[in-house]
């Protein structure tokens, strides 16, 4: 196996897999939910924009995550998730947009990574093998949004291709404070 380092993960040590291949793996996929709620809790807990003011319950997680799957084997999303030595690190999803006008294109939902790896490449890799999934589905534009705070994320997204294309200022209400609701697309129709 490459032992290549990625921001101090070596490919060895870190998996990125998607849905079907997370469901051929029973002890990881019996102890998802809960894995991905430890994640999304702590980074919620701890002020991380992904869309809950309070950490969700695990029976919140588990409902999120039983509908993208869902929506995976429709055909209408893709999951995607990182272990690192087996250990849940990370996960992202995209979801195709329902009106049946905007079915071409898909919105990326959320990426979370554990705190315990941030900067090590594992939201970058997530967020690749998201967008090679909706390239490979014939996706025309990804969208997503992200609080205007989130400097790391929004760099990772332009980084990647991504483009600003609007902004509301002071849309996103966490008790007394405003952050500015920032969207991106990666349009694949300009590409090639």
């Amino acid at each position: 196996m490459n032992s290549e380092s990625i921001n101090g993960v070596t490919a060895a040590e870190l998996a990125i897999l998607d849905a079907s291949e997370l469901a051929r793996d029973p002890e990881l996929e019996a102890g998802f939910a809960e894995s991905a709620h430890r994640i999304l809790a702590d980074l919620v807990g701890r002020g991380a924009a992904l869309g809950w003011a309070e950490p969700p319950s695990l029976e919140e997680v588990a409902g999120l995550l039983d509908h993208v799957v869902c929506a995976v084997r429709a055909g209408d999303a893709a999951l995607r998730v990182a272990y690192l030595d087996r250990r849940l690190v990370g996960l992202g999803y995209w979801l195709r947009y329902a009106r049946p006008t905007h079915k071409p294109h898909a919105d990326l939902e959320k990426i979370a990574v554990d705190r315990a790896v941030h900067g090590r490449g594992v939201g970058r890799a997530l967020t690749a093998a998201l967008i090679g999934d909706a390239q490979a589905v014939g996706v025309e534009v990804l969208t997503l949004d992200a609080r205007g705070d989130n400097a790391n994320a929004l760099r990772l997204y332009r980084s990647l291709g991504f483009a600003e294309y609007g902004r509301l200022r002071d849309f996103v209400a966490v008790g007394q404070r405003r952050y500015d609701k920032v969207f991106y697309m990666l349009d694949f129709r300009q590409e090639g």
